[in-house]
């Protein structure tokens, strides 16, 4: 029973909310054009490609700029990495209102825009052990990654509500606005550390981001799990990309496949909310992270097999719950078994993996989706050999040391 020598302050909750703000903001303008992809290439004059390229960008710039986006984060910290995606974010958030009749002004500033992505995102576990004790870490990256998932949720549904009610141009000089306004948020609330260490000087101190890498790449759970965020956040990115794709060839309509779509993300939200604290509770990362992996794969077979649509949802449902549940976990464990490595370079090289396991589904499914019906079942049986493998994987990892041997209350 040791006693508490360290003090935690309310304006940590200040400091994450004003991160969530940001993070919610730049994952709505990603997923923009995604839920009105052909009223936007009709506008554009373009290629429904063209207007998913305005999606993927994000993906294609994470994979160059997520190491120096982790270095700058753990050398001169998050207040400093954040605020420069949150400056792009607001900057070409702007940029894209005002020029938004031009596809090639609109591209530009989607380029901008996710150049601030691994800005903010690589900064989620940093945010964390700055501001709170490691029994509260993975409720405070829950909540993070909950910002994440309704920025999402927000911009798929949304955005067709005001296209249709107004026009492409007046959504995205709104959605400007707003970027401008989350930017100043953050910029004017945050603060890189409290005045006192929220945890013991053991739980806190971290090494230079190189020698963090070098010395993270050397450990095997690491390894494994970044094995583990290749097949999971891949399977995520290419079932929410292909969802319509997925569910028309067996009767159902696109607005039920959206409904499906936004429901796996809604069962995100609830997930990454609820899982965490459990985790923090009972003070065990890898026994949830096998449960979250474990039961999302009876929600993906039910997204392949399920010809009734009550079971479609419900299977989108506990896909989205079980799987991005296991997100901040495993951030939170991947930042903890990475000690004294960074969290940007750790919460990074995950990322990292998990965009690079998204592009490789994305196209995979794509391409060997069937010729003649457009099933995309033999992909889809394909992640689920995967995803059951990722278990197992999980199943092999040992639980933090910090975690294990915290004993603060």
């Amino acid at each position: 029973m040791g006693q508490v020598n360290f003090k935690l302050y309310r304006y940590r909750w200040i400091i994450l909310f004003s991160f969530m703000i940001i993070l919610a903001i730049n994952q709505l303008l990603w997923i923009t054009f995604a839920p009105i992809t052909s009223d936007a290439a009709s506008y554009y004059g373009v290629s429904d490609f063209s207007i998913a390229l305005l999606s993927m960008i994000f993906m294609i710039v994470y994979i160059v700029i997520s190491i120096p986006a982790s270095w700058v984060i753990d050398t001169y910290g998050f207040r400093v990495g954040v605020g420069i995606g949150a400056v792009l974010t607001g900057l070409f958030g702007l940029t894209r209102g005002l020029l938004a009749t031009n596809y090639t002004a609109v591209l530009i500033s989607q380029i901008g825009i996710a150049l601030g992505q691994p800005f903010i995102m690589n900064a989620l576990t940093k945010v964390a052990a700055r501001w709170f004790p490691i029994h509260e870490r993975a409720t405070a990256s829950g909540l993070g990654f909950l910002a994440m998932y309704i920025g999402i949720a927000i911009g798929m549904m949304l955005t067709p509500f005001l296209v249709d009610s107004s026009n492409i141009n007046n959504m995205l000089l709104l959605y400007g606005g707003v970027s401008v306004a989350a930017a100043l948020v953050f910029l004017g609330l945050s603060k890189e550390r409290p005045p006192t260490p929220p945890c013991p000087p053991g739980q806190e101190g971290r090494s230079l981001v190189l020698d963090g890498l070098k010395e993270i790449l050397r450990r095997r759970d690491f390894i494994l799990l970044m094995i583990v965020f290749f097949i999971y956040l891949g399977a995520f990115n290419g079932v929410t990309t292909w969802i319509e794709q997925i569910l028309t060839p067996r009767a159902f309509t696109p607005t039920e496949a959206g409904l499906a779509g936004g429901l796996m993300i809604i069962g995100g939200i609830v997930g990454a909310f609820v899982m965490p604290l459990l985790s923090d509770r009972y003070r065990k990362r890898v026994l949830f992270l096998i449960i979250g992996s474990g039961v999302s794969i009876i929600g993906l077979v039910g997204i392949t097999c399920a010809t009734t649509y009550w079971l479609v949802l419900a299977a989108a449902f506990i896909f989205g719950f079980f799987l991005l549940s296991a997100g901040p976990i495993g951030f939170q464990y991947g930042a903890e078994i990475a000690y004294p490595a960074p969290e940007g370079t750790s919460n990074g090289l995950l990322l990292l993996a998990g965009q690079i396991g998204g592009i490789g589904c994305i196209i995979g499914m794509d391409v060997f989706k069937s010729p003649t019906t457009g099933s995309m079942s033999a992909s889809l049986f394909v992640l689920i050999g995967l995803m059951v493998l990722g278990t197992l994987l999980c199943t092999r990892l040992k639980e933090s040391s910090l975690i294990r041997g915290n004993t603060d209350d």
